[in-house]
């Protein structure tokens, strides 16, 4: 009886060490936040050479993994699509921003990010801007947020929140409010209260936190263009104001973060939709409230602007930081918005994913600096399309209309796009050509299921 006894003691006691062992060697599903800015350019950053200065983005991309070759999609519509599906956004029809009244949304039958994470526990929370769908019944929740708020559209008046042709936007939970203050300002306030509130849920989250800044109409207070009063283009100093204004914002973020013990163990990633426009005709837009702008972002020393699907437009700064668990890096490998859905679904113990989901796992490329298996990158625009096959890229123009054009450049050794190969190096174009038209049949045949 004694002998039982001390067997079944001693049994106890190892079951319960091995316990502690194993709880300890697994790892704590890490919190995610993904920080958006709206048609912020390569240039606008201080941590790539900008004047206007981004203490808090650099504080990010000092401490984190800086990716080099970061790629999405021509407008923000279709990145945010490939953000939140893992696919890309030509395969849903999204090939261009969601304007006015359109009908069009992000098909609900493909399986979503923030669903995905719901299956492993998560609280979800999309705080900012949607443009998946212009109506409440289109709103995030259907696609698996438990909480969101901010603006269904496109652009807004910074404090009117309503869109240009006067269209209301502004709403939280599927319903229609109205509140007094800036955007930046209102989604800052919203994220910092829901954060509040993380601790006590005992559950990893994961918050998208869209900001329209620095997207026009710029509406800074004076505060923030006193530091710029050396910029000597009224239009390029507003910018300016609205970047600092966006990074002051993402700075009480991260100091939220910080007090409440959620840094430690929650993954940042900042990164734009598209790169900057260059200038904004108003138009009759907001009723001729505004006057438009005569220059905006800086994707120096990228080719082109938003819309285009050159480096301008689709190579945008993105950072990504998690306190202790990534070395300071300039990751170079080629990535795509595409990528994210797999890499933060491995993190959080997801593995089976779907069929629907076309990028990859790169946590190995962020966490180790890894080189990733040269794959071809598939971009489409309303305006162009491109594959990007390391180090080449070939893009093809008049998609609509007319004889198409196409243009070959090598990446690396001609990063501005300069110096069009496409006659001079005939077998790659033809293969990159026959990769391209299969990308583009892809999407035909998606869509015509």
């Amino acid at each position: 009886m004694k002998m039982y006894r001390k067997s079944n003691s001693l049994t106890f006691f190892l079951l319960f060490f091995f316990g502690i062992l194993q709880a300890q060697s697994t790892p704590e599903k890490p919190n995610i936040i993904v920080i958006i800015a709206d048609d912020l350019g390569w240039h606008d950053v201080g941590y790539n050479g900008s004047e206007i200065k981004t203490p808090n983005i650099d504080f990010l991309a000092k401490n984190g993994v800086q990716l080099n070759r970061f790629y999405v999609n021509p407008t923000c519509s279709p990145t945010r699509a490939s953000l939140l599906t893992g696919r890309p956004a030509s395969r849903m029809g999204i090939v261009a921003p969601i304007g006015d009244r359109s009908k069009l949304k992000l098909p609900d039958s493909i399986p979503t990010l923030p669903k995905f994470l719901k299956k492993q526990g998560y609280q979800t929370a999309l705080i900012g801007k949607w443009h998946l769908g212009l109506n409440l019944e289109s709103s995030p929740k259907g696609y698996g947020f438990d909480y969101s708020y901010g603006f269904l559209h496109g652009q807004i008046d910074q404090y009117t929140h309503l869109y240009k042709n006067g269209d209301k936007s502004w709403y939280r939970n599927g319903e229609f409010i109205e509140e007094e203050g800036h955007t930046t300002d209102l989604l800052t306030n919203d994220a910092l209260h829901w954060l509040s509130k993380q601790k006590q849920q005992n559950a990893p989250f994961y918050l998208q936190l869209a900001y329209s800044a620095p997207h026009f109409p710029l509406q800074e207070e004076e505060k923030w263009k006193k530091p710029y009063k050396q910029i000597q283009n009224d239009s390029r100093r507003d910018y300016a104001a609205a970047v600092a204004h966006l990074d002051h914002a993402i700075g009480q973020v991260l100091e939220s973060l910080k007090k409440q013990q959620l840094d430690k163990n929650t993954v940042v990633v900042f990164m734009s939709d598209n790169g900057a426009m260059e200038n904004w005709d108003a138009k009759d837009q907001y009723g001729g409230k505004f006057s438009g702008n005569s220059v905006l972002g800086d994707n120096t020393p990228l080719r082109d602007w938003k819309t285009s699907n050159y480096e301008g437009a689709v190579r945008v700064p993105c950072v990504w930081y998690w306190k202790n668990h990534v070395k300071a890096q300039e990751n170079k490998n080629y990535v795509s918005v595409i990528d994210f859905l797999p890499t933060f679904l491995g993190l959080s113990g997801e593995k089976n994913g779907s069929t629907s989901v076309e990028g990859i796992d790169i946590w190995q490329s962020i966490s180790e600096n890894k080189t990733l298996a040269k794959r071809p990158i598939y971009i489409r625009g309303h305006l162009q399309a491109c594959v990007i096959q390391e180090p080449w890229k070939l893009v093809k123009s008049n998609l609509k209309k007319g004889t198409p054009s196409f243009e070959l450049f090598n990446l690396e050794t001609d990063p501005e796009e300069k110096n069009n190969v496409f006659l001079q190096e005939p077998t790659l174009a033809k293969t990159l050509t026959a990769e391209l038209e299969n990308q583009m049949q892809k999407d035909a045949i998606i869509l015509n299921k």
